[in-house]
């Protein structure tokens, strides 16, 4: 009796409480004649531009100053520049905001890894996954060519801003690192665009609790 009370409050069970979306199909050619397919690449293309651009003037502007300063402790300038943490900051600032902005009109991927691993789930065809990697590519590029225009000595001197690997450290170990790091960025996409997330959302107490005193 108490399980009929139960279904019957509730309706009937289903075997899924989410929807998910069919896997693109890998040639669709149908995209190239439409207008959204080339401004997303647009928005792929500027937002990558930003990022580099603003993330590789932030790197090489706190290496700048930290070359003629002055003060040092373990190696490390004190109290110039943003610092490794604005550098962070600069980093996941930029991503914040461009993903924000460019969501609703391509995805916000901003990255090779993220399209290439939407291509392997299906989740975009092949077409629109090379012309992505193309549109971040050129973005990149062009990015860093704006910044070695207007900074072309501190852009030389630095290394255009380019990471390497600290003193005591294989290749191999910072292999490992970027593996770790790239993994850790496409699951995050991958997390937070799954469409399982309503209906994991669902099913917490407090969330229930509260849909509850608002309808009230």
């Amino acid at each position: 009796m108490a399980g009929n009370d139960v279904i019957a409050e509730h309706g009937s069970f289903t075997a899924k409480d989410y929807h998910d979306p069919p896997p693109e199909p890998l040639l669709d050619t149908i995209e190239l004649r439409k207008w959204s397919f080339y401004r997303a690449l647009i928005a792929e293309f500027v937002a990558t531009l930003l990022f580099l651009y603003i993330s590789i003037l932030t790197v090489i502007g706190y290496k700048s100053q930290t070359a003629t300063s002055p003060k040092h402790c373990a190696g490390v300038s004190v109290g110039v520049g943003v610092g490794v943490l604005g550098i962070a900051w600069a980093f996941g600032g930029m991503i914040f905001v461009l993903v924000y902005c460019t969501a609703g009109i391509s995805g916000g991927h901003i990255n090779p890894a993220v399209t290439f691993g939407m291509l392997l789930a299906r989740k975009v065809s092949l077409i629109r996954a090379v012309m992505y990697m193309v549109a971040q590519c050129l973005g990149a590029i062009c990015g860093a060519g704006i910044v070695k225009a207007f900074q072309k000595t501190h852009y030389n001197q630095n290394g255009g801003g380019a990471n390497k690997l600290t003193d005591g450290y294989s290749t191999g170990v910072g292999l490992g690192a970027e593996i770790i790091g790239t993994f850790v960025l496409v699951y995050t996409v991958f997390s937070a665009t799954d469409p399982k997330r309503n209906a994991r959302d669902s099913h917490v107490p407090g969330k229930q609790s509260m849909e509850r005193t608002l309808k009230a």
